[in-house]
């Protein structure tokens, strides 16, 4: 036998019967179509499923944030208020004691209310803004008027009514009088 030969038989099978089609063998190896859908749906489901937890989880957390925002303005203000409540008190004390009182007892409690009111303040980051002499800020302060003055000019000369700032913001800004340039 020639090498020709032997190479040919090498490549044909002794049995043609034994070897399967081209055409079975592509089947075998890849799945039908109608598999290949079942998985193509199988895994669309799936990927549904999870949007539709995920789209409702993110609705909880916007829900939750818009209620942990509504309880956090209704009730910023309750420290505040609750330290409030104690000058109120005070001040209903002085009115309750009556004629009987002397004016230097009223004077007294009205100074103790005063101290407990800017203790409140204090407690709660709200600063006073008393400007006299200093350099007018529009940012702090609400010029009424100017007057003649000696100083110099564009500085506060008289402070009609006092600012306040909370926690570095103003709130009310300081009434006041500044000194004419000459």
């Amino acid at each position: 036998m020639s090498e020709e030969e032997l190479l040919q038989q090498k490549a044909e099978p002794a049995n043609p019967s034994e070897t399967p089609a081209p055409e079975t063998r592509a089947k075998e190896s890849t799945p039908s179509l109608e598999e290949m859908l079942r998985q193509a749906e199988l895994k669309a489901q799936e990927h549904h499923d999870a949007w539709l937890r995920a789209k409702a989880e993110t609705e909880n957390v916007r829900r939750r944030a818009v209620d942990d925002a509504e309880k956090a303005r209704k009730f910023a203000l309750e420290k505040f208020a609750g330290d409030l409540l104690a000058v109120k008190d005070s001040l209903e004390a002085a009115l309750a004691t009556g004629d009987a009182a002397s004016l230097d007892k009223v004077r007294e409690g009205v100074e103790l209310t005063l101290k407990q009111l800017s203790s409140v303040f204090e407690r709660n980051a709200i600063n006073e803004i008393n400007p006299l002499g200093a350099k007018f800020d529009p940012n702090c302060h609400q010029a009424i008027g100017m007057v003649e003055g000696e100083g110099e000019p564009n500085t506060v000369a008289t402070v009609l009514q006092k600012g306040y700032l909370l926690n570095e913001r103003v709130i009310r800004p300081a009434l006041v009088m500044v000194v004419k340039p000459k």
